[in-house]
Order: C-alpha cells, then structure tokens, then sequence
C-alpha cells in the first residue's frame, strides 16, 4: 500500500513538471473574457426574468 501512494505522487511530481503555466498577460485576459461573459450572462438572465414577471403580471 505505501508503494502505490509513493508511486501515486511520483507520478504527480511528473505530471506537473509537464505542465505549461500561462503568463501574466494570458491570466488576465482570460479573467478579464470569464468576467465579462458572467456579465452579460447575469444581464441577459435579469433581463429574461423582468419580462417573464411582467408576462405573469399581465395574465393574473
């Protein structure tokens, strides 16, 4: 049992060194396109839910 848990992160010791970590500038755009898409997400969701209160509003 031991072994496998010391192979286990020997391989992840491995793997990680495989990884290529993004800059700066890539880690910002990509926050900056991930905000302004919940963004418009968010409003076009409150957008939708105004009209359908108002669609409800008007049959009862």
């Amino acid at each position: 049992m031991k072994e496998k848990i010391i192979a286990f992160f020997d391989d992840v010791i491995k793997e990680m060194k495989k990884v290529t970590w993004p800059t700066m500038e890539e880690l910002k755009e990509s926050t900056t396109v991930v905000i302004v898409t919940c963004l418009m997400l968010a409003a076009f969701t409150y957008v939708i839910d105004m009209i359908i209160t108002q669609v409800f509003k008007g049959i009862f």
